[in-house]
Order: C-alpha cells, then sequence, then structure tokens
C-alpha cells in the first residue's frame, strides 16, 4: 500500500491506482453532543419558473455539515415567513427552535435574481443579521453558501467556509496497468465537481495558491515527476520544474510569489524555493537526511517540513533568514505531512499510532497532541481557511475516501464519491 510505503519514504513521489469519478457526497458521522436548533424556512421566490437551486436546502445543509446545529424538518415547520413582519416567535418556540433563518429570491434587472436573508434569535425574538445581493441566475448555489457563512460567523464568532472549494485526485482503470487520472475541482461540500487536468499518468500533490487562482502539483505526464502551476479559471498551465530524480510537494508562500518544494538534483532530497517571477531556486536545507514534504508559515518567515535526519520522520521548522532548524514533534516514531493553522498556534499532522496512520493536531504553544481521526490509513491533512476543520484521505473497507474532522475532534463526516476513489485533497483559501 502507498500509505504503508510512505511510512518509509514520507513524501517520495508514489502513487496508487485507485478508481474514478463523481461528485462527492456527505456522511455525517459524528456531532456535538448538544446542537443547537436551527430553522432554515423555504425561501420565497416570486418568478414564473422555478430556480435553479433551492436557496434554503443549501443553507441547512451547510450549517448541519458543521455538525453544530440541528436542523428542524420542514415538514415540522407550522408556517413559511420570507420577510420579518411575517415571523410569530412563538410558533418557532414552541418548535424548540433558537435561530430561524428566512429569506426570499426576487426577479431583478437584467435577468438577474435578487436574493434577501434574514437571521433570527427567536429566544430573544431579535433580528440578527439582514442583507440582500444580486447575483445571475446560475449563481444561487454560491449565494446559499454565502449566506452559510454569513450565519455561522455570526452564531459561531468564526468565519465560515462554506464558500471555499477543494481538489482531489481520481483515477479510473482502463486496463491492466493503465489509467486515466484526473484532477478535479468541487465546492466545499463536494457538488458541483468538474476536471481541471487529465492524464494518463499520475498526479499528486495538489496545492492552492493563497488568492485562490492558481494550483500546484505534480504530474508524471512527460514519464518523470514534474511540477506544474495552472489558472484555475483559464486552464493555463505552466512546468516549472522538470530536473531528473525527485520534483515534488510544491507549497506556495503567502504572498503567493515563491514556491517550496522537494528536489534531489543536487543528490539528496532537500527543500528548495523558487522564486517565481525570476525563476531562481534557493536551497533550504543541507543534511544527509531526507528532507520534504514543505509548507509555510503564516508569515513566510519559516518553512515546516519533514525529516528523518533524527532517525524516523519528524516534522521541523526552519527559519528563512537564520537557517534555524528547531524539531517540532517528539510524540510517535512517525509524524508527516505537517500544517500549519493561520493563527501559527496548531500543528497538524499525520501522526502513527500502534502502526496505523492518523491524523493529529498539537498545540505549539503547550506541547500538547491529540489524535483527531479513528479511521484506518489516514493521509494528506488540509485544513480550511478558518481552522476548524481538516480533511484527509483514508480507507473504508477497500475503498478511497476523503473524510473531514473538526480541530477538536468532535465533529466528523465523510465525502465518499459515488463511484471509485478519491484521495490527495487540498481545501482553497478563501475565495473572492
Amino acid at each position: 500500500m502507498t500509505r504503508r510505503l510512505s511510512a518509509l519514504l514520507f513524501g517520495a513521489l508514489l502513487f496508487i491506482a485507485f478508481g474514478a469519478r463523481a461528485e462527492l457526497t456527505i456522511e455525517i458521522t459524528q456531532g456535538v453532543d448538544e446542537p443547537v436548533p436551527v430553522a432554515v424556512v423555504p425561501f420565497g421566490w416570486a418568478g414564473t419558473s422555478a430556480l435553479s437551486e433551492d436557496v434554503s436546502k443549501v443553507v441547512a445543509a451547510d450549517l448541519y455539515r458543521s455538525g453544530l446545529f440541528k436542523m428542524m424538518d420542514r415538514a415540522d415547520m407550522l408556517s413559511f415567513p420570507t420577510r420579518s413582519e411575517q415571523v410569530y416567535f412563538r410558533d418557532w418556540r414552541l418548535g424548540g427552535q433558537e435561530y430561524l433563518v428566512i429569506g426570499r429570491v426576487l426577479p431583478a434587472a437584467g435577468g438577474q435574481l435578487r436574493v434577501e436573508f434574514e437571521l433570527h434569535d427567536v429566544l430573544k425574538e431579535q433580528r440578527l443579521l439582514g442583507e440582500q445581493l444580486t447575483v445571475r441566475p446560475g449563481s444561487l448555489r454560491k449565494a446559499a453558501h454565502y449566506i452559510s457563512d454569513k450565519v455561522y460567523e455570526k452564531l459561531t464568532g468564526i468565519p465560515g467556509a462554506f464558500s471555499t472549494e477543494i481538489v482531489y485526485v481520481t483515477s479510473k482503470k482502463l486496463g491492466p496497468d493503465e489509467f486515466n487520472y484526473q484532477l478535479q475541482l468541487a465546492d466545499a461540500d463536494g457538488a458541483n465537481a468538474r476536471i481541471i487536468l487529465e492524464s494518463r499518468e499520475p498526479i499528486l500533490s495538489p496545492s492552492w495558491s493563497r488568492d485562490g487562482k492558481r494550483i500546484a502539483y505534480v504530474s508524471f505526464e512527460t514519464g518523470r515527476p514534474a511540477i506544474y502551476l495552472q489558472d484555475k479559471q483559464s486552464g493555463a498551465r505552466e512546468r516549472v520544474t522538470g530536473f531528473r530524480g525527485l520534483n515534488g510537494a510544491p507549497a506556495w508562500s503567502p504572498d503567493g510569489s515563491r514556491l517550496a518544494m522537494t528536489l534531489s538534483k543536487d543528490g539528496n532530497p532537500e527543500i528548495y524555493v523558487l522564486d517565481i517571477a525570476s525563476r531562481q531556486f534557493q536551497r533550504i536545507t543541507r543534511h544527509y537526511g531526507i528532507d520534504t514534504e514543505p509548507t509555510w508559515s503564516a508569515d513566510g518567515r519559516s518553512i515546516i517540513f519533514t525529516s528523518n535526519r533524527g532517525g524516523m520522520p519528524q516534522i521541523y521548522s526552519i527559519e528563512l533568514e537564520s537557517g534555524w532548524v528547531e524539531r517540532l514533534t517528539f510524540e510517535g516514531d512517525y509524524n508527516a505531512r505537517g500544517s500549519l493553522t493561520q493563527d501559527g498556534r496548531h500543528l497538524v499532522m499525520v501522526h502513527r499510532n500502534n502502526g496505523v496512520f492518523h491524523i493529529a493536531v498539537q498545540d505549539l504553544k503547550t506541547g500538547r497532541l491529540d489524535v483527531l481521526t479513528e479511521t484506518y490509513l489516514d493521509e494528506s491533512p488540509s485544513i480550511a481557511p478558518n481552522g476548524s476543520m481538516v480533511i484527509y484521505g483514508t480507507q473504508e473497507g477497500t475503498r478511497e475516501v476523503l473524510a473531514v474532522v473538526s480541530i477538536d475532534g468532535t465533529v466528523k463526516y465523510k465525502l465518499p464519491s459515488r463511484e471509485g476513489n478519491v484521495r490527495e485533497p487540498a481545501w482553497s483559501p478563501y475565495l473572492q
């Protein structure tokens, strides 16, 4: 299995073939013990033809997927208000609801749609939030995710990440030793999947630029690994490395001007940084051990990486200006694929415990390490931009699936595909 081999090579460009194509689905497996009751009322619609999306259904699904909220069934609603003056708070209190989301969609000039929404505190009988936005008819789903973000932030104090996207890798077996690999892009809930790259050779390690406009990845299309950059909107792509040996694990700097990566062009796998504009490489590590899987600190002044320089794979940090190297992980005999939350407080990683790979998080201030997952052979963690959730690859029976866990381990859900298997997820930053 690739994951077992990665215990030895932890980031070398290895790949196993796995099944194929389809949108991802949501399977909630665990939420908080006492979720907050919320009613999302079907949005009113003043038009004559059916809308392309049920806005309220998408909002309810987003909030439910967070694991923090219990959604009221439409069949239990006594009324369907679309404006404040139509709300009778007593009815919603009798239904056990604490918050109420209402809204409506109206035709607007130029063939566009105006979406209005409100959030109400049922117990206090207060309107907490009210906003309207104008969108194209084909953008109703984006509008729904925007509403979810606003409601989530108002109720939790944490910015929502429902309007973000994920990329992941799939493949389809065409015949003996022949596969069609796909790099796919989807909404954060797995919907609206589309292929942005197809190849008969493996694709690995997708990584988002911090502005969400470009994706770096490794492709074997030339017969050996090379790193490519691709514009998400236009599909335009360029190859930035193609050295002999290892070309892997690209990671964007916070300002988008540099790309950290692993190269073995000088003999040993080391961390390098490429200045994208000048195409100049800077070698960052110099050690006889294997250094790989770089990721940046939020301020861009240091790089986190995996190395076996201490005997077994552990996670280290190197300051770019001084070259000072510090070991960050000590618990367990294998820690790899590290990444930091935006505040720099928590380090998420693949952690081996009793021979099983799990996703773990370490508080860098206190040193406390918590294992977040109970699934099997977990890998490739990627943190949501609000720092609340981690998406990762795992195995369910014989299938490769994606799963998500909250940073405190209380909320969990899976995103299996309807057909085949998926892996190598990467969560986008906030999108414009």
